[in-house]
């Protein structure tokens, strides 16, 4: 039988996990579902960021013959066999956005909440339900959150929000996915909004910072070099189903529980996803979690 379990992600700078295409004004947008149109980190992605993580830890070659049992063999053996570790796209499940009161809040959805619990339905692992509908320009907010202005509404950009109900019960089960540091503030400052206003947001809420090059002797801008980039804001979390079936090497005797054991093992607590490297973007925390959203 897989073995299976939830690989959460929290962004603490800015994440680029690019597209390659250029859509409108600017020059190297996020990667995006096809059809909601949410930010979005690609599996491949993550198992490359993973397979050299778990390389990094022992000092293991490429060809290191747990780590190819684990995530696969080199392009040229490939034919060999296939790894035993699989995992979905990370998907959103909350958003930062600027609040009037309380400095930013995280926001999610039922759709996101609807499709986690999909998610963690098929490893067998706990969801959390979805306490009752919410409608446009309306807002669950945990009780005696600093997000409050005035009597029961909340305002986020320039949008103003009733809010109508408590999102206690989501908020726990979200803060379960973060560090201790930042569990509590989480328990406060998570809203669930409707899938409409939550897709505005993360469509346009967004960074896009400009780009340049210089000319090294001059210090003017070189010609052509000027570009705008898009990038996932810090303090958003994502989560990617993960999948260990049992080794597909000949004669490989670990089951899925070994190879899930492996890479918990190896996963450093920080991780680097996506491009700019070099000026410090994409640091994130991770672990994974068999049980869905519990330590």
């Amino acid at each position: 039988m897989p073995e299976y379990g939830a690989l959460f992600i929290h962004a603490m700078t800015g994440l680029h996990p690019g597209s390659g295409t250029a859509l409108g004004v600017v020059d190297l947008p996020i990667q995006r579902e096809r059809h909601t149109l949410w930010p979005v980190i690609p599996g491949s992605s993550l198992k490359g960021v993973l397979r050299d993580a778990c390389r990094g830890t022992n000092g293991a070659q490429d060809d290191d013959q747990e780590l190819c049992e684990v995530f696969g063999p080199l392009s040229n053996s490939a034919d060999k066999h296939a790894g035993a570790l699989s995992l979905t796209d990370a998907r959103i499940l909350a958003f930062p956005v600027r609040s009037l009161r309380g400095v930013f809040a995280w926001v999610t959805c039922p759709g996101v909440i609807e499709r986690l619990n999909r998610d963690m339905g098929l490893g067998g692992m706990g969801g959390v339900k979805l306490p009752r509908n919410v409608n446009a320009n309306e807002a669950l907010c945990p009780a005696n959150s600093p997000l409050l202005v005035g009597t029961g509404q909340v305002v986020l950009e320039e949008f103003e929000f009733k809010v109508n109900g408590d999102s206690g019960a989501i908020a726990e089960w979200i803060a379960k996915t973060v560090d201790d540091d930042t569990k509590e503030s989480v328990k406060k400052r998570l809203l669930v909004l409707d899938n409409d206003d939550f897709t505005h947001f993360v469509r346009h809420a967004t960074e896009v910072s400009a780009r340049i090059g210089l000319d090294y002797k001059s210090k003017t801008a070189k010609s052509g070099a000027l570009f705008y980039q898009e990038f996932i804001p810090p303090e958003t979390i994502f989560y990617s189903l993960v999948i260990a079936e049992n080794s597909r090497v000949k004669g490989g005797k670990n089951k899925g529980a070994d190879i899930m054991g492996y890479v918990e093992n190896k996963l450093p607590k920080v991780l680097q996803i996506g491009g700019d490297e070099t000026i410090g973007k994409g640091i994130c925390k991770v672990w994974i979690d068999r049980k869905g959203g519990a330590r």
